[in-house]
């Protein structure tokens, strides 16, 4: 049975008494105690229909629960995608899409075809961090107005949290939300943002720029972060070594 924040929130006399529990294992763990760590948990406190489960966890073990959630955190914190090296996709092409192409494309030759596939594989390995750069460029900018990003997803569905006890569901577009993420929200105090209207291709910076009065929100800012990202940390976008846009790239320099 996974063993969520409900078995030290209801054994906690108040949220100071509760964090107390944190504090003391992180100090054995030689682990300080961060605004960070006290602003998430607090809103896992406040919230406890979004405190986070382990099944790693059995029974009532207040100090394993909290060494899990601890390393959740550092976990996600050490390998954003600013450090972290992505792995190249694990799965096999399926030919019969080939086939599909070819059909209505008669035209194109085998090798034709195989760059379609490889542009395809390549263009999914850059979505697939692109939420990662998303969170990573929100949590430098966010920072200064009392936001905390919820590495490790150590509060559930909550992306960011604030010193003010607001909570922030961040998703890239519109319309990639599925219905029990938006669910959540009905019920719970939880603020949702994404950055592109998918319908318009229209960019939302503005939400953050009109609420702290700034220009620092913006696609231009973030073009620039992805782009510092990955030359500082390329293997954070996976490329397979034989994908024949890697050897084009390499012979026009």
């Amino acid at each position: 049975m996974p063993v969520n924040f409900d078995t030290i929130i209801t054994t906690s006399s108040s949220e100071k008494d509760f964090l107390k529990v944190f504090e003391d294992v992180f100090s054995q763990q030689n682990q300080s105690f961060l605004e960070a760590h006290r602003t998430i948990l607090t809103a896992c406190y406040r919230n406890p229909g979004l405190s986070p489960s382990s099944k790693k966890v059995k029974g009532h073990d207040q100090e394993s629960l909290v060494k899990v959630w601890l390393k959740k955190y550092n976990d996600g914190f050490n390998n954003r995608i600013s450090q972290r090296v992505s792995n190249p996709p694990g799965t096999v092409a399926d030919p019969i899409i080939d086939t599909i192409i070819n059909t209505q494309l008669t035209r194109l030759t085998t090798e034709h075809l195989e760059q379609i596939k490889y542009a395809h594989r390549l263009s999914m390995s850059a979505e697939n961090i692109l939420g990662l750069l998303l969170e990573e460029f929100l949590a430098e900018q966010l920072s200064n107005y009392g936001w905390h990003c919820c590495w490790g997803e150590t509060i559930r569905h909550v992306d960011f949290c604030n010193v003010d006890g607001s909570l922030l569901q961040v998703k890239n577009r519109s319309n990639t939300e599925n219905a029990p993420s938006s669910s959540v929200r009905i019920n719970q105090p939880i603020e949702k943002w994404h950055r592109v209207d998918s319908k318009t291709g229209s960019h939302r910076w503005s939400y953050f720029n009109d609420k702290y009065n700034t220009d620092r929100f913006s696609e231009e800012n973030f073009v620039t972060f992805v782009q510092k990202v990955l030359i500082g940390n390329p293997g954070a976008l996976a490329i397979e070594v034989n994908n024949p846009w890697k050897d084009l790239s390499d012979s026009l320099n």
